[in-house]
């Protein structure tokens, strides 16, 4: 791109980053600095504002970026991750939306700790939680890095460094200062966006090829060198049983992770009520599908208008695939139609990340305030902060690990980063939140165990896997530890968190508490009691 070219993007970028701070300024000048307040944004907001966020918070830059960009280089494989992320969803909706609303307050601590003991399941559960969310935003840190890159050249590891750096501080800005409020109407505003940017990319696709998918799929094979193969299962996953067994765990973390993920649970709060928590929901479902949807017209678009060589090249894990497409798709590089339209998606794609990462920070220090902070301090200390402040805290601390985090990642594709996250929400919080919803036997320990055992088994394998060691792709290609053979856990690590609870409760000396469990049933289900 031309000087110019990237003033204009810069401008664009500038221009949102300004709005979202106007909004964050805004709202902390009527905040009244309550816990309610700050981790729910006082329960004010309608389905439709709500299913709106709920999108912004699900459509992330690993969605916009990653999957495209998988599509685009590996093609039929590479769609696995949109069919993934909308399949899972349903989960959601099915299984936990509602009864969550009812049962919890802030985080999924709460509708753990409803029928258990208090203190160590928050431990428990904050720690996952927490341990989830900075795998997520690490993939949102990667893509924003590899976006600035390609708009200030391509090569600039310097610019990656920095714009990590920039997310990373304008996230604990946005949370420390606005909290949920500003948090929600960020993801609204760029909810919008995102969708208004899919769709004229989607039509401008469709019309280069005459609105005939079949001919885009064809060149699309045509382009990318593998024929028909590349419409194909097997060109990422199929060359032996150990892609397959990736293939499979991938597919599985995908859609049972949605459910465990803290920032998408948190949002279920921010409504007055269980049924507007799922119409929330229901408004949120037709525009999620309606992007993944797309997402996969925009990856085989890239495969056959930019071609997976010319994607690779500009970025080896394929996340500049969208912004390369639309450069294309306004009249190429050096044209004034191309320069805006690349302009207009990466500064979408920008506020993206910058909305992602703002909610998860909330929900992961909230985590660390509301559960973690509530359990460990003590009741007689001489100085006690409110549970705002260290949540305020610990979104800068957060803030910090993500960054370092996210320069040492910085080569990974954030959909796969993403993949990794899922897997370990989906081992570590799945488990306990079903077994607390639907299982009257289901004990603290029970609790506490099923936490743990998806936990720490899905980080250490994902520790001693290709991911962190012994390939040219890995977080440290120079050594060599990796003992696990697949790059995501999710297949090993999710059954046992199942079995860890199980054997938790059934070994337990505690006998589980009916009376609680019929409580928590009956709230879960009516709603009477519920915050």
């Amino acid at each position: 791109m031309t000087g110019d070219h990237q003033t204009l993007a810069l401008v664009l970028f500038s221009v949102f980053i300004a709005v979202t701070l106007g909004i964050t300024t805004w709202v902390s000048r009527n905040r009244h600095g309550s816990a309610e307040e700050f981790y729910a944004g006082g329960r004010l907001f309608s389905p439709l504002e709500n299913g709106f966020a709920i999108a912004g918070d699900y459509m992330s830059a690993a969605s916009f970026l990653g999957i495209s960009g998988l599509i685009a280089l590996y093609g039929y494989d590479g769609m696995l991750y949109s069919v993934g992320f909308l399949v899972a969803w349903l989960v959601v909706l099915l299984l936990v939306a509602e009864l969550v609303r009812n049962c919890g307050r802030f985080t999924l601590a709460d509708v753990v700790a409803a029928r258990m003991a208090e203190r160590p399941v928050r431990i428990a559960a904050g720690t996952s939680s927490v341990a989830v969310s900075v795998l997520y935003l690490v993939a949102q840190m990667v893509g924003a890095g590899s976006l600035v890159a390609l708009l200030l050249g391509g090569t600039s590891e310097a610019a990656r460094s920095w714009t990590v750096i920039g997310v990373g501080a304008l996230m604990v800005i946005y949370v420390s200062l606005g909290g949920m409020r500003a948090t929600t109407w960020i993801q609204i505003v760029k909810a919008v966006l995102l969708m208004a940017g899919t769709i004229t990319l989607t039509v401008l696709v469709l019309l280069r090829f005459h609105g005939d998918v079949n001919s885009l799929l064809s060149a699309a094979a045509d382009r990318s060198g593998h024929g028909r193969d590349f419409l194909a299962p097997g060109l990422r996953y199929g060359g032996d049983w150990t892609s397959r067994l990736d293939f499979i765990s991938l597919g599985i973390a995908l859609v049972l992770g949605t459910a465990g993920l803290p920032h998408i649970l948190s949002r279920f709060y921010t409504v007055p009520t269980a049924r507007a928590a799922r119409r929330s929901v229901v408004w949120s479902i037709g525009l999620i599908g309606s992007f993944y949807l797309m997402t996969i017209v925009l990856g085989f678009g890239a495969a056959a208008l930019i071609g997976p060589a010319e994607v690779r090249a500009s970025n080896a894990s394929g996340n500049t695939a969208i912004p390369l497409l639309a450069l294309d798709l306004g009249g190429g590089a050096g044209s004034t139609g191309g320069t805006v339209l690349f302009a207009v998606v990466a500064a979408v794609a920008f506020a993206t990340i910058l909305a992602v990462v703002a909610g998860i920070t909330l929900a992961s220090s909230a985590s660390v305030a509301h559960d973690l902070y509530s359990s460990l301090r003590r009741r007689h200390a001489k100085r006690q902060y409110s549970e705002v402040t260290v949540a305020r805290l610990a979104a800068a601390g957060i803030g910090a690990a993500a960054i370092g985090l996210g320069l040492l990642a910085r080569d990974l594709n954030v959909a796969f980063l993403v993949g990794l996250a899922f897997a370990v929400a989906a081992s570590a919080n799945l488990p306990v939140l079903l077994y607390s919803l639907f299982w009257r036997k289901f004990t603290t320990r029970g609790a506490v165990w099923s936490v743990y055992g998806g936990l720490v088994p899905a980080v250490l394998l994902v520790l001693l896997s290709p991911v962190v060691s012994g390939s040219p792709e890995s977080l440290f290609p120079g050594v060599d530890f990796h003992v696990f053979p697949l790059q995501n856990p999710g297949v090993i690590s999710i059954p046992l968190g199942f079995l860890a609870g199980w054997i938790g409760a059934v070994t337990s000396a505690e006998p589980p508490d009916a009376a609680r469990h019929a409580e928590t049933e009956v709230r879960a289900l009516t709603g009477a009691g519920a915050a």
